[in-house]
């Protein structure tokens, strides 16, 4: 994971450890659904130890959702961060909710994610503590 990737979850916690503003499109009310590498990877693993007749697709994703504005403000407090959220126009094409169905996985492969975002999030704070030594 890339402190400048564009993603979320890794810009919010490298915003947060600088004590930089944290910007929210819209009200931060939409909803996303984050899922930790192990799990993925867990997953991945099964599908390809499934029969050759099962190709897929199958949603990997983690279905637990959590609000922006939930996220910004779990990551300030876990990082001690002195960061303001600040609101910006939220982009037309932004979708209001992003939620996987996992029941093909369940059911074919036994696999649903367990580490939840509690958990994983004090991981990469840490990781990208230990990049910025």
């Amino acid at each position: 994971m890339l402190p400048n990737d564009g993603r979320v979850v890794s810009n919010f916690v490298v915003q947060a450890l600088h004590n930089e503003d944290i910007t929210i499109y819209g009200s931060g009310k939409q909803s996303r659904s984050f899922q930790y590498i192990d799990d993925l990877i867990e997953g991945m693993v099964r599908m390809m130890d499934t029969e050759d007749d099962f190709i897929g697709p199958i949603n990997l994703g983690n279905p637990n959702e959590f609000s922006i504005l939930e996220l910004a403000e779990k990551i300030i407090e876990l990082t001690g961060s002195k960061s303001k959220l600040i609101f910006k126009p939220l982009p037309h094409d932004d979708p209001q909710q992003r939620q996987p169905d996992i029941t093909l996985a369940k059911n074919k492969l036994g696999w649903q994610p367990t580490i939840e975002l509690e958990e994983g999030l004090p991981r990469i704070i840490e990781y990208f503590k230990e990049q910025r030594s």
